[in-house]
C-alpha cells in the first residue's frame, strides 16, 4: 500500500504549486521546454529547478524509448513515443545533479547524460529569466565572424537562435548554449575549444548522432563560430 501511495503522489495530475517543465528524449539529447511563466522557455540537456518547489516532469521521446533517471532526485521514467509520462518530485538543497538516460537506446546510450541544476528560488527566477531573452548579439569582431559563418553554413536550418532568423528544430536550441555547463549532452566541458570540435565533426565524439559534420569550414571559422556560440549567454 506504501507503494502504491507513493507511485500515486509522484505521477499525479498537475497541481497549483507545480513548475512544470516538458522533456523530450532525442537520439541523443534532451530537449527542454518550460511550460509555466510568461512564456514557453526552451533549452537543452539541462534541467534548472527551484529548491522547495514541487518540479511536474511530462516526458516523451521523438524516436525510441528512452529513460530519465537523476539516481539522487528521482526514480526512474520511461520516455515512450507518442505518451507522456509523469514524474513528480522536489529538491530539499541546492546543487548540482546528474542525470543519464537508463535505457538502452543506441550506440551512443552511455554518452546521453544531463544535468539538474536547483536553485534557491531567488536564483532559479534570475536563471529561467535570462533562459527566456532573445540572445545577446556578437560583442567582438570574430563573433561576428562566427555569425556570419554559423548563417552562410546553414546551421539555423537545424537550430534556433531566438532573436536571429535561425528557427530550426532539428538540434538543440542555441539561444544560450554558451551559459551551458557541458557539450552534447553532458559528456564535454563547454568551452571555445570544444565547441569547435564538435562543429567540425561530432560524429568523431558521438558517433551515429544527427549532427553532420562539416569538413569545409578552415580552423579560423570554426573557432569563430566558437566565438559566437561561446558568446550566447
Amino acid at each position: 500500500m506504501w507503494s502504491l501511495a507513493i507511485t500515486a503522489e509522484i505521477t499525479a495530475p498537475p497541481r497549483g504549486d507545480d513548475l512544470r517543465i516538458r522533456v523530450t528524449g532525442e537520439l541523443w539529447w534532451w530537449r527542454v521546454v518550460y511550460l509555466d511563466g510568461p512564456e514557453i522557455v526552451h533549452d537543452a540537456n539541462e534541467i534548472h529547478i527551484p529548491v522547495g518547489r514541487p518540479v511536474l516532469l511530462e516526458v516523451t521521446s521523438n524516436d525510441v524509448i528512452h529513460s530519465f533517471w537523476v539516481p539522487r532526485l528521482a526514480g526512474k521514467i520511461d520516455m515512450i513515443p507518442g505518451r507522456t509520462n509523469l514524474l513528480r518530485f522536489t529538491a530539499t538543497r541546492p546543487g548540482v545533479y546528474a542525470g543519464q538516460c537508463a535505457e538502452y537506446c543506441g550506440g551512443a546510450h552511455a554518452l546521453m547524460g544531463f544535468l539538474v541544476i536547483a536553485h534557491p528560488p531567488e536564483q532559479f527566477e534570475r536563471v529561467l529569466a535570462a533562459r527566456a531573452a532573445p540572445a545577446q548579439s556578437p560583442r567582438t569582431e570574430e563573433a561576428a565572424r562566427g555569425a556570419e559563418v554559423f548563417a552562410r553554413s546553414g546551421c539555423g536550418a537545424c537550430h534556433a537562435v531566438r532573436g536571429t532568423e535561425a528557427n530550426g528544430l532539428a538540434g538543440p536550441d542555441l539561444t544560450h548554449v554558451g551559459a551551458r555547463r557541458s557539450l552534447g549532452a553532458g559528456i564535454l566541458p563547454n568551452n571555445r575549444g570544444t565547441l569547435a570540435g564538435w562543429t567540425a565533426n561530432s560524429q568523431d565524439i558521438k558517433p551515429g548522432n544527427r549532427m553532420p559534420p562539416y569538413p569545409g569550414l578552415s580552423g579560423e571559422e570554426l573557432l569563430a563560430i566558437s566565438a559566437y556560440l561561446e558568446g550566447l549567454q
